[in-house]
């Protein structure tokens, strides 16, 4: 009857153990995989950074743009008032 009884609480008495001994098991390939992530750009974060650098890059090109108006309305025979070869957005 006591080996019955033993037999019958040992997973309860093990249970902790092997709870511990899968954590340790586990935390390798879980620290491995987090490294990845840190080290590598997901498809969103490209996409966002991209999105980032256009509009920076479009309103460079807005600001300059307008300064040449700017400066063509002042001196229309300038010979830096030619029509404008930039990129314009939406053409």
């Amino acid at each position: 009857m006591r080996k019955f009884l033993i037999l019958a609480l040992l997973p309860l008495a093990t249970a902790g153990c092997i709870s511990t001994a899968t954590s340790i098991v586990k935390a390798p390939f879980q620290v491995a995989g987090k490294a990845v992530d840190w080290s590598t750009t997901s498809q969103e974060e490209s996409d966002r950074n991209y999105g980032r650098k256009m509009r920076k890059q479009e309103a460079k090109e807005g600001r300059e743009r307008k300064e040449r108006e700017k400066q063509c309305r002042s001196n229309p025979d300038s010979s830096s008032c030619r029509q404008y070869q930039g990129y314009r957005a939406g053409y």
